[in-house]
């Protein structure tokens, strides 16, 4: 039969003999349970007087009876704090011990008792939970990262595939390269042949008539003919060929491989897993998985009010409308419209830089924590890098089937999130969000969740400092948001109906903003980290259909509307 845990729950019967009563309390002294009747009854006995009656849970435990190799007849009784060890009072006594302090063997071996019983609820409860969601977080990280590899695997296939493609399409242009100047030559070659034929077929033809002349019966004609026709025209001039020589490239297996994409292994050190207090398996309120602790039970100094003040406004030269605004710096933003123009400009309107791109009027830009942009061409699937320091614009990331049409980059890990969207029939689509590493390489999707789809137009995207990804998705018309463990953990639905969110951006505080659509004029809501509404900024401050979003690390909101290139700066913080 299996022993009862110490920690479980037992009827506790009293150690009186002939009482029935359950026992809740313990003498220490007498090693026996006992009811409050017969603890009373046995504290009026004059011996008993000083007897240590306490809950019969905090007892003393009794300690095992031990008898002293050295002195058989004498118990162990006694701890030497100075040579943790157990003794007999004789062993206590001798010169080996001496001015060492003693504690009392059975009240040592009590106390740790207790602390043992206290310490295996927090082993079954949390230690032995808490590892076993790690474990189940381990293997959830095995697969995606297999995964991830098999989809590298894949990538690196088709990158090479379409070098050869390229190395194929060269070799035939050098082969017709070759085959045109085979002709050239041939021809140049013809012609001379062809010349020197006539000039063969003049001579044999003047051979001829002197042998006729020759053969004449009057001088009068041979002297005549000789004249005339004994002058022979020079031999034609003819060149040589210049061939072609071919010089066959250069290159080592090192070079080559440069040509192709990299594996990036991204040196940064490992973020920790997060792991619940140990406070909070005894708890009264738990804490459910996947949730974070709400806004209001953040300390903040400040809250977003209804009530705005206008700091600064400024015309962006170059665009129609602003659809996407992007901080780049303080003192710079890049801004587009729905036709294909992205442009870069101080906060005096200046126009500093100017890139022609697709036409789409969605979150297809982003500005990383290097200040590099990168921006998404949805119509070539490719979405583009342009470094800080340099002119030029290269592809970044090529994608396959799918289209990117909203991208953002994280300034806490660098890592790019880009929405997408592939139509799979007539009237049929799909959409999801995948996130990319600093270096371009995939990481993982957000697709669904529990078989239901999360997204159907993921047309602008950002992140929470709780690490939540929030997309705005006019499909859907709700904004939805997803954990770091791409759990989804809540959609907002917006304060009326039809609710069109539109840009979307985050703050230092986790606040959530986002426009509320271009009809009616138009809101813009702010909500907390959970989802719930907090405030509208609206009309009355002068914002009348905001379509695009954004904040600085100093907390003014930026805001572009749908119907001019004006950018308002708002302190919406009190």
């Amino acid at each position: 039969m299996d022993s009862i845990p110490d920690d479980a729950q037992h009827i506790i019967e009293c150690g009186t003999e002939s009482c029935e009563r359950y026992g809740a309390l313990y003498c220490n002294s007498c090693y026996r349970s006992m009811c409050e009747q017969c603890r009373d009854d046995h504290l009026k006995i004059p011996d008993n007087k000083g007897h240590d009656v306490v809950q019969y849970l905090s007892r003393n435990h009794k300690i095992p009876v031990e008898k002293c190799k050295k002195h058989p007849t004498k118990d162990l009784d006694l701890l030497c704090e100075e040579c943790q060890i157990p003794l007999c009072s004789k062993c206590a006594s001798q010169e080996t011990h001496t001015r060492h302090k003693f504690h009392d063997l059975e009240k040592f071996y009590s106390e740790n008792c207790h602390s043992c019983l206290k310490t295996l609820p927090s082993i079954q409860n949390y230690f032995i939970p808490t590892s076993k969601e790690l474990q189940t977080e381990i293997q959830e990280n095995k697969e995606e990262i297999k995964r991830v590899m098999e989809n590298t695997r894949k990538e690196v296939k088709e990158d090479t595939e379409f070098f050869k493609k390229l190395a194929d399409k060269a070799m035939a242009e050098t082969l017709e390269e070759v085959d045109r100047v085979e002709e050239k030559l041939l021809e140049e070659l013809k012609s001379q042949d062809k010349t020197v034929d006539e000039y063969i077929t003049y001579l044999q033809k003047l051979d001829g008539e002197i042998r006729e002349y020759l053969s004449a019966s009057k001088v009068t004609n041979i002297i005549i003919e000789h004249s005339k026709n004994l002058e022979i025209r020079p031999i034609p001039e003819t060149t040589k060929p210049v061939t072609p020589t071919y010089t066959a490239g250069q290159y080592s297996k090192e070079e080559v491989s440069n040509l192709l994409g990299k594996l990036h292994v991204d040196q940064t050190k490992p973020e920790l897993r997060r792991i619940k207090a140990l406070e909070s398996c005894t708890s009264t309120s738990k804490e459910v998985k996947g949730e974070y602790p709400k806004a209001s039970n953040v300390q903040q100094t400040e809250s977003p009010s209804a009530s705005v003040i206008k700091v600064r406004e400024l015309t962006v030269p170059g665009v129609e409308r602003l659809f996407h605004l992007s901080i780049d710096t303080a003192e710079k933003v890049w801004a587009s419209d729905n036709s294909g123009n992205l442009v870069q400009t101080d906060l005096q309107g200046n126009m500093l830089q100017e890139i022609n791109t697709s036409r789409q009027g969605v979150g297809y830009h982003t500005v990383t924590e290097n200040a590099d942009l990168i921006y998404a061409d949805r119509e070539n699937k490719v979405i583009y890098k342009k470094s800080m320091d340099l002119k030029e614009v290269s592809p970044f990331i090529k994608i396959f089937e799918w289209e990117p049409i909203s991208i953002h980059s994280s300034h806490k890990n660098g890592g790019i999130f880009v929405g997408m969207k592939k139509t799979t029939g007539a009237r049929n689509s799909d959409a999801k969000v995948v996130k990319y590493s600093k270096y371009g390489s995939y990481l993982h999707s957000i697709h669904r969740d529990n078989d239901r789809n999360l997204y159907s137009e993921p047309h602008y995207i950002t992140e929470n400092i709780n690490g939540d990804i929030c997309t705005s998705d006019s499909g859907k018309q709700e904004v939805v948001v997803v954990n770091e463990a791409r759990q989804h953990r809540f959609s907002y639905r917006g304060q009326r109906s039809p609710f069109n969110p539109y840009g979307i951006c985050t703050d230092t505080l986790g606040h959530i903003i986002v426009c509320d659509g271009y009809f009616n004029n138009g809101t813009i809501d702010i909500i907390d980290t959970d989802g719930e509404f907090l405030t509208h900024l609206v009309s009355q401050s002068g914002i009348i259909r905001p379509y695009s979003v954004c904040v600085d690390d100093k907390n003014n909101l930026y805001v572009g509307y749908s119907s001019s290139n004006t950018i308002n700066v708002y302190k919406y913080l009190q």
